[in-house]
């Protein structure tokens, strides 16, 4: 007889599928045990309805958390099979996860799991440090790894114009009042399991600023603590963008992610351009590629972040 998942099972991989990242830390995910197999579901009250009202953002981190647990059953030896929208009927539902045949985890699985617990978004100015080309290879094999890819910005000129095109995605998403109060909504003062607290929120962007930054904190900077002129900028895309892309991609992020994580670098998203299907579109003939923009990164080197809060285990199982 074939193994079936258990709630031990369940359990295990759902404790590390809910450190992913997610839009203003919503954890627009649900994950139940049904026929021996362990499915990841939209939460749709917990999708957000101005910045993200087709639910991209919440199919990306849901994706994202579908990485981790795939990395939590492999090293508890029981990897998994995965179909992404297994159920044409049930959109809600984003995979369903099989027990594959066992087998040891490999050193990558161990190590990319081993950064979960480590990986923050860092909204705080980064160190004037590069990023080596050894460590930039390795991000972008990692997004290759999960059907996507990711290019990597090169040259001034290059990242000012996305910089631009992320500006003006925020300035129109700025001038939206609901897409305000959208943000104050998600934006803690205490330590609440959501959201993102004004403590981890970065410091109050200002007009200078290359690239925009959301305004969940109003922390004055101190002087002389200017974001860095020179990130290293990265836009992970997809071939097309069906909800089946959108769940791919956000696993290539995960894995990206947690890979920066291990090579000692920082990262924070930018979701604008994508939020704003005119900037993306921009972006996209800005890049030269035929495939979808999905996530905007900048990464580099910083002091390790804050964590934010999590939900617990229980309540987001079904």
């Amino acid at each position: 007889m074939a193994r079936a998942y258990t709630e031990e099972d369940l359990r295990c991989g759902v404790a590390a599928a809910i450190r992913a990242p997610s839009p203003f830390n919503t954890q627009p995910w649900r994950f139940r045990l049904r026929d021996g197999g362990i499915e990841v579901l939209v939460d749709p009250e917990r999708v957000l309805p101005v910045s993200d009202p087709s639910g991209w953002g919440a199919r990306v981190a849901c994706g994202a958390a579908v990485f981790n647990l795939r990395l939590a059953l492999a090293v508890a030896g029981v990897p998994a099979a995965t179909r992404l929208r297994p159920y044409p009927d049930q959109p809600l539902v984003v995979a369903r996860l099989t027990p594959a045949t066992p087998r040891p985890a490999t050193p990558t699985e161990q190590i990319l799991f081993a950064a979960i617990a480590r990986r923050r978004s860092h909204r705080a100015p980064f160190w004037p440090t590069p990023v080596p080309a050894e460590a930039r290879w390795r991000l972008v094999t990692a997004a290759r790894d999960e059907g996507a890819w990711l290019d990597l910005v090169i040259g001034l000129s290059a990242v000012e114009a996305v910089a631009e095109i992320a500006r003006s995605a925020n300035r129109v998403l700025e001038r939206n009042p609901r897409y305000r109060a959208e943000v104050a909504c998600w934006t803690r003062n205490s330590n609440a399991p959501d959201g993102v607290p004004i403590a981890v929120g970065g410091p109050a962007p200002e007009p200078h600023d290359l690239l925009p930054a959301r305004p969940f904190a109003q922390l004055v900077r101190a002087p002389g603590r200017d974001f860095e002129p020179e990130p290293l900028v990265a836009v992970l895309n997809t071939l097309g963008d069906t909800p089946a892309d959108q769940i791919t991609a956000g696993q290539a992020l995960q894995r990206v992610l947690l890979t920066a994580t291990d090579a000692g670098l920082a990262a924070s998203m930018l979701s604008q351009p994508i939020e704003v299907g005119a900037a993306r579109e921009q972006l996209r003939r800005a890049l030269g590629r035929s495939g979808i923009p999905q996530m905007v990164l900048r990464i580099g080197y910083g002091e390790p972040g804050i964590m934010t809060a999590r939900r617990s285990v229980d309540d987001v199982i079904d």
